[in-house]
């Protein structure tokens, strides 16, 4: 199609110089496309980099310990995702000899990887004419096609796959799938697109039809949910504090963090500090308990929002596992956490 070759021709004019399009190896593909999920590739270079350093072959990353990888990923949040690299890895490296698979259908079967990720490794190292489609593709499509049926739709999700997969055509997949999220990415943005100097002004039927702000069409979600965390960041006087590792399939897995009370709302220091949670955690002879921050942390989630307060414990010993504080930096921690320890300078280090 003309859309197709106009947009290749685009692409291969205007491209950044990223360093996963100078390769066809699958391990680099994938790290790539696992870390982007997500994330803006200004976020994701220098972790995709620190990867690549760290661990430079698949058999590398699948000998790490989890706590090592969950640390190089520290700050790109979905730590789903790392576990599941690390998984994949693990399983690459000892069922498989190393070896990716060539082709969407075994791909897809790995840890971690689903449909546009299989699509966009099968297109870019095997030449397999299958498209990749993602946030970005929807985008393109629905405001040039004027589709509006909802991108999270089943109807919609089958819609626009059928559509990207005949406008890919069978040669060069993988410039064809780079170009439509590319341009997606960089110039038909979410907000702000570039119409002005659009190669498909003329035929862009949103465009035409002042529907630019209102394509795509996606569903709205469930009501977001409120949650309350009270970390209790404990100091010595050697300078030790607790950390505890979380557990379960919720939200930071396998990170650590200071003890941790979820309440169902905002409490007062005088609340906080006679709550049978907090007067369970802390034992006998509490010398002092400090707010740290009266304005919450937000971390915002897809499905979440959760308000974090730091409540500061002086205490001369503790009946607790501890370490040191000026170590914390060295365990992977939510990012949260990780910002706390940066503007606090708990234990006065670097973090």
């Amino acid at each position: 199609m003309v859309f197709s070759k106009m947009l290749v021709e685009w692409y291969l004019k205007n491209k950044r110089d990223l360093p996963w399009r100078n390769t066809k190896d699958p391990y680099k593909i994938w790290l790539s496309e696992i870390i982007l999920q997500q994330t803006r590739v200004a976020q994701g270079l220098p972790y995709y980099l620190k990867f690549i350093e760290n661990f430079p072959a698949v058999h590398d990353l699948a000998a790490a310990p989890l706590e090592r990888v969950l640390k190089a990923w520290q700050g790109l949040g979905y730590y789903s995702r790392a576990r599941n690299l690390h998984e994949t890895a693990v399983f690459v490296s000892s069922h498989l000899e190393g070896q990716f698979p060539n082709n969407y259908k075994e791909l897809i079967r790995l840890k971690g990887i689903g449909d546009y990720t299989a699509a966009a490794i099968a297109s870019t190292c095997f030449n397999e004419p299958v498209a990749a489609v993602d946030g970005n593709v929807y985008r393109v499509l629905a405001r040039y096609f004027n589709i509006d049926t909802p991108t999270n739709s089943s109807k919609g999700i089958k819609e626009f796959r059928e559509l990207s997969q005949q406008l890919l055509g069978d040669e060069n997949p993988w410039n064809y799938n780079q170009a439509i999220m590319e341009f997606g990415a960089t110039h038909c943005t979410p907000k702000k697109p570039l119409c002005n100097s659009c190669p498909f002004s003329q035929n862009c039927l949103a465009l035409n039809y002042n529907k630019i702000g209102e394509l795509p069409v996606k569903i709205k979600m469930g009501k977001i949910k409120k949650r309350f965390f009270n970390y209790i960041v404990f100091r010595t006087s050697d300078d030790q504090t607790v950390l505890e590792k979380r557990t379960g399939k919720g939200i930071w897995e396998g990170l650590y963090q200071f003890p941790l009370i979820e309440t169902r709302k905002f409490l007062t220091p005088a609340e906080f500090s006679t709550s049978q949670e907090f007067l369970e955690i802390k034992g006998d002879k509490v010398y002092e308990v400090t707010l740290y921050n009266e304005e919450p942390v937000i971390h915002k989630l897809s499905h979440q929002h959760i308000y974090t307060r730091f409540w500061l414990v002086d205490k001369s010993t503790v009946e607790m596992n501890t370490v040191k504080l000026n170590k914390v930096k060295d365990y992977p921690v939510p990012v949260l956490i990780a910002n706390f320890l940066k503007e606090s300078d708990i234990g006065n280090f670097s973090y």
